[in-house]
């Protein structure tokens, strides 16, 4: 790896050290490297992958809420959307509907991101937000951080969303990590980490804030290596227990606090092997050919 020399890239080493961290991203990582040779993934990336963002829209639309078929069937209906047997405006009348399709969007656009577009990340997370909120948010605050006098609703129970000036450091932040993931010279996992929460907790868009986060953490696990097939399942990681453990560490994270932190990446590492594992089931159904409605 290349020597690290930004202050704010350096902290990642910081992070590194905290107890039980580095233990925890050696497990996800290990769990990444079996799930990379599994037999499905020798020829069939790309269904594998596929299905992995199904599973991964369907568990990102729960933690939004947004399971308008309940959670066993939502991620039938998310593959009936992206394979074109179920209209998009299919329930347009139904706000949850539009959510779940806003996620599911979101999701999708993860499979078009690579190397060159990390390079440039303010790009991606409006086409991110433009995908999850297009169709939830009048176009002139699509794509875009909140200006003065516009507030979010979301993750109140972290307390009011930040101010137009504390967002833009933040999200400064988020653009210098997620700007170096290509370069292979940053702990990937941390990074995702990092990024997810930061974007969550500094809210920096009216809406969506939380689906942006998880797009965003699958493309960068993907594109930084630690998980190149893409078809470990971050999403369901997180969702793990209803995803009450995911908002409990984003609000331990929020404190600022170095215990605050250390919590939300050890759930960050759990959540990447628990991907990982779902990956797995993903493979397992695809050399069984036995994708649909089943984990």
């Amino acid at each position: 790896m290349a020597p690290v020399t930004s202050p704010t890239l350096a902290a990642l080493d910081g992070l590194l050290r905290l107890p039980g961290v580095a233990d925890g991203v050696d497990v996800a990582r290990q769990a990444c490297t079996e799930l990379r040779w599994h037999q499905a993934l020798r020829r069939r990336i790309p269904e594998a992958a596929a299905e992995s963002r199904v599973r991964g829209a369907a568990a990102s639309a729960m933690l939004e809420g947004a399971e308008p078929a309940g959670s066993q069937r939502s991620a039938d209906l998310v593959r009936d959307l992206v394979r074109g047997a179920l209209a998009w405006d299919e329930r347009d009348e139904d706000p949850v509907w539009r959510v779940l399709a806003g996620v599911v969007r979101a999701t999708s656009a993860t499979e078009h991101v690579g190397a060159p577009q990390l390079r440039a990340p303010a790009q991606v997370l409006a086409s991110l937000h433009a995908a999850a909120s297009g169709r939830l948010l009048p176009m002139p605050q699509v794509g875009r951080p909140r200006l003065e006098g516009e507030d979010c609703r979301e993750w109140t129970e972290l307390g009011p969303a930040p101010g137009p000036e504390e967002v833009a450091r933040r999200l400064a932040l988020v653009h210098e990590l997620v700007a170096a993931v290509p370069s292979g010279s940053v702990p990937v996992l941390l990074v995702a980490a990092v990024a997810h929460a930061e974007i969550v907790t500094a809210r920096p868009f009216v809406l969506g804030n939380g689906v942006v986060a998880r797009a965003l953490e699958r493309a960068v696990l993907r594109v930084g290596g630690l998980d190149p097939t893409g078809v470990a399942v971050p999403e369901v990681g997180h969702a793990d227990k209803a995803g009450s453990d995911y908002r409990g560490a984003l609000t331990a994270y929020a404190t600022g606090g170095p215990d605050g932190v250390r919590l939300w990446l050890l759930h960050c590492a759990e959540a990447v092997s628990r991907a990982a594992a779902e990956g797995t089931r993903v493979a397992d159904a695809v050399l069984a050919g036995r994708l649909h409605g089943s984990r």
